[in-house]
């Protein structure tokens, strides 16, 4: 009797790509739906092992269903087929395996390609996937790649109905985040104590709706760096929501590159390059629009060195790179992450991530999904144009 000896090598991937969706589903929901202000999800991995891109990107879910969740049922069948191990599920597991693993390269070529980052998370899936396609290979087998119609139409059954479940899911999260997440984090926001702007504000202004920062009820100072993939994210919530606060708020991008050549205030060295954005921004404000536009257009690119040099040219910015009123300019703006209070144990200063929103006085540690950024941002207008006085009155005359 012959011994199978990839059957226990099959569990193993099975248990595997199983964690990793259960990882990937879990980190999706507490990205785009966190519960609570102090749950933002920010730049603190590095520029490229970054799982917020995935979260955040368009396909990280397909009608609701995050796509963790077809990963899962894919483990499901395979560790079933490496208990049960029966002809006909072996073939069916072994298909689905291979089309699972033309979808895996998919992804994996769209997120370092396409988003410039790759997931952690992701990639234990990505890794047991392989390995459960190996574990299901039998080069002596007449069709191989035949799957069994009747498991075949039972794993497109539980698909159905696991996506259909979570789907209902994903919809009472926004339901609730509509609802109770929403008030709960504006009076977490309103709760939060209110501290001083910075020392020295940044000249690069993404909105602008006074001459002065004090000149609009609704005040943002963010500190961002040009290479990370969530202050892209927020520059694109800035587009979508400009218009709901058109003429009332300004945004000041706070230069805060997390790369040590300039920044001293955290020990972060993520983002090489970073620096030299910001240095020609600073050079030319009247040119940092075009360059925050394109930068955030192309983020992947303007990693590259050959990128930066080619938009310091086409910006006639070149001499910034080697301007030392530049530079100290910058290390001024950047040293005003040490004027807050420490946020974490193991940062000594308060501003140690990117993007860090200061909204109207107000602390905020990294992204948020529109509606609960609103919320807070109504919260901070309201808050502005009613003065600080706060009541409920309810009365019959």
């Amino acid at each position: 009797m012959r011994i199978d000896l990839r059957r226990p090598w099959l569990f193993v991937a099975g248990i595997g790509m199983a964690t990793g969706s259960a990882l990937t589903v879990e980190h999706y929901f507490a990205a785009n739906f966190p519960a609570t202000i102090f749950e933002g999800s920010f730049c603190d991995i590095s520029a490229f092992f970054n799982c917020d891109s995935s979260a955040f990107s368009p396909i990280s879910a397909v009608s609701g269903v995050p796509i963790g969740t077809f990963g899962f049922v894919m483990a499901f069948l395979v560790v079933l087929s490496a208990w049960f191990g029966t002809p006909g599920l072996v073939r069916t597991t072994r298909f689905l395996s291979a089309a699972n693993v033309v979808g895996v390269v998919a992804l994996l070529l769209y997120s370092v390609f396409g988003l410039g980052s790759l997931c952690l998370l992701c990639s234990i899936y990505y890794v047991f996937s392989f390995l459960a396609l190996w574990a299901t290979w039998r080069g002596d087998e007449a069709g191989r790649f035949v799957p069994s119609a009747s498991h075949l139409a039972a794993a497109a059954l539980v698909t159905a109905v696991v996506a259909f479940s979570m789907a209902e899911y994903h919809d009472a999260r926004r339901s609730a985040r509509a609802g109770g997440d929403a008030l709960r984090v504006t009076a977490q926001f309103r709760a939060l104590p209110v501290v001083p702007e910075p020392s020295v504000i940044s000249p690069n202004w993404v909105i602008r709706a006074s001459d002065s920062l004090a000149g609009a009820p609704l005040r943002i100072v963010a500190w961002e760096d040009f290479l990370c993939s969530d202050c892209r994210y927020f520059s694109d919530q800035l587009k979508r929501l400009e218009p709901r606060y058109a003429g009332k708020m300004n945004v000041v991008f706070q230069h805060f590159p997390l790369e040590a050549a300039c920044n001293d205030v955290v020990e972060k060295d993520k983002h090489p390059g970073a620096c030299d954005l910001s240095a020609m921004a600073l050079y030319a404000p009247d040119r940092f629009e075009a360059l925050y536009t394109r930068v955030f257009a192309e983020q992947t690119a303007a990693k590259a060195p050959e990128w930066r040099a080619a938009i310091a040219r086409e910006l006639g910015v070149e001499a910034a790179l080697t301007d030392s009123t530049t530079r100290a300019r910058l290390r001024e703006i950047i040293r005003t992450g040490a004027e807050y209070e420490k946020t974490h144990e193991q940062y000594a200063n308060g501003i140690r991530s990117t993007p860090t929103l200061l909204i109207n006085g107000r602390l905020v540690i990294g992204t948020f999904p529109d509606d609960l950024l609103r919320a807070m941002l109504d919260e901070a207008l309201a808050e502005a144009e009613r003065g600080e006085k706060r009541f409920l009155e309810s009365w019959v005359e």
